[in-house]
């Protein structure tokens, strides 16, 4: 069964003005560890970024603490 993927809810909105706008971002693990790059994809249990060198990691949004711009 495929779980919805609910474009009203406002985090999945934010995540893909992010994507839209190819806005760097910063995301916080719940590790501690820190990822940026650019917002490549979402679906309903991960995010897609893409580094400075092109380099793709996709994230267990589950593993997330914070999503931010970076400035």
């Amino acid at each position: 069964m495929l779980t919805e993927f609910d474009t009203t809810l406002p985090s999945i909105r934010q995540v893909q003005t992010l994507i839209k706008q190819t806005t760097p971002v910063e995301f916080k693990l719940l590790t501690g560890d820190v990822l940026t790059g650019k917002v490549l994809w979402q679906d309903p249990q991960c995010v897609c970024i893409a580094d400075e060198n092109s380099q793709q990691t996709t994230i267990w949004k589950q593993a997330i603490a914070y999503i931010k711009p970076k400035s």
